[in-house]
């Protein structure tokens, strides 16, 4: 089997990761912060590691690191623990439905909030200026997708949250697909919310996400319980993380994450030369195809996306899985408003998804596969 979905959930994870899971499974299985023995003390200590670690990464706070169920759920707190009636938000032609559906829950519910979704003018993905044309009295939040899941269009983060960071208004980065692949230093971009996907770019378990704050940032959590502090009352407690983190962490898989992390961090400049030979090789063989291509050449942080003509992307994807034994991601990427603004509202994409683990031999097989599929249509 050749894995080539990495931007859905990395397959192949390090040995560390595997044993810091483990380990976690066996000597780390009591409930962090919810008792005073020393199991629970010993559990809630690897907890806070991790958390610091993740702070060090991002250039914030380790109070500022709220680990979530997943991405999604780190989204949604950042989008609905901010809302404001009668409120307007921006967002990005890139955004995942993790982002368009909480907004578009807040118009129906709402009929005096509304949120718009600004244009793409710079080759490589969205700037500033798409951004700033949208700006109201009323915009409290923009929302921008790093890196697109669907074709690697990369948003300027840097410039449009120094810029938001002059107007007070607050920041939002989706860094599902960047995590991992970007340095980051929150506080010097001009950035006050940040969402990780850890199980992709990290080569972390799944059932984990990170909601990272930066500044004052006024947030309502979305889901309430137990947060082993201020038992006796009825209301939720104030301080930060635990505000947000009501019931049981995913002790396995926050352990993971710390060794994924690690990884990343000791091998980031292997992995992203990997990534940009791979990608590029990739466009370059792909290019000699009659083949549709959505990914420009420039982005190359290995997610990847085409059509063959005259045949849906789901069906192509079906024949690569069925023929080939190639994994890869047919259809929308739970993404439709990117493809409308690529215009495969009627199709989808195939999108290849690249990591650390893949090889160039993978890709010539990836490459004779689409060939041969254009030999039969052609007969």
């Amino acid at each position: 089997m050749i894995y080539l979905d990495n931007s859905s959930s990395s397959f192949i994870k390090p040995k560390s990761v595997q044993k810091a899971v483990l380990s976690a499974l066996t000597a780390y299985t009591a409930n962090p912060g919810r008792a005073g023995h020393k199991m629970a003390i010993k559990t809630a200590m690897e907890v806070e590691r991790v958390r610091e670690h993740v702070a060090e990464h991002l250039g914030t706070d380790a109070d500022k690191i709220i680990f979530t169920a997943g991405c999604t759920e780190a989204l949604n707190l950042a989008i609905l623990g901010s809302y404001k009636k009668g409120g307007h938000v921006v967002c990005t032609p890139n955004e995942h439905n993790s982002v368009a559906r909480p907004l578009e829950h807040l118009r129906l519910e709402d009929d005096t909030f509304s949120y718009t979704i600004c244009g793409q003018t710079g080759k490589l993905g969205v700037l500033w200026e798409d951004i700033e044309k949208c700006l109201t009295d009323k915009t409290y939040l923009v929302v921008c997708n790093h890196i697109s899941n669907v074709n690697g269009d990369t948003a300027d983060v840097d410039t449009i949250g120094r810029k938001l960071r002059e107007r007070n208004i607050l920041f939002l980065v989706d860094a599902a697909q960047s995590g991992g692949h970007v340095k980051y230093s929150m506080q010097e971009s001009g950035i006050n919310m940040l969402a990780l996907a850890p199980h992709k770019g990290f080569y972390s378990p799944q059932g984990v996400g990170v909601l990272a704050l930066c500044g004052d940032v006024e947030l309502s959590p979305i889901k309430f319980g137990g947060t082993g502090t201020n038992s006796l009352e009825l209301v939720q407690p104030q301080g930060t993380p635990e505000r947000f983190e009501s019931g049981t962490l995913p002790t396995p898989a926050i352990l993971g994450f710390g060794e994924g992390l690690t990884f990343v961090e000791d091998n980031f400049e292997l992995i992203q030369s990997r990534l940009e030979d791979l990608t590029t090789y990739l466009h370059y063989e792909f290019s000699k195809l009659p083949i549709s291509i959505y990914t420009k050449t420039e982005n190359a942080c290995g997610v990847f996306s085409f059509n063959v003509p005259g045949i849906n992307s789901t069906d192509v994807a079906n024949y690569l899985n069925e023929k080939w034994s190639i994994c890869v991601r047919g259809g929308y990427h739970c993404a439709p408003l990117k493809h409308n603004f690529l215009g495969t509202l009627d199709s989808g994409t195939v999108r290849v998804s690249l990591c650390y683990y893949n090889t160039y031999q993978e890709i010539e097989k990836l490459v004779y596969a689409i060939k041969t599929l254009l030999k039969s249509k052609k007969n």
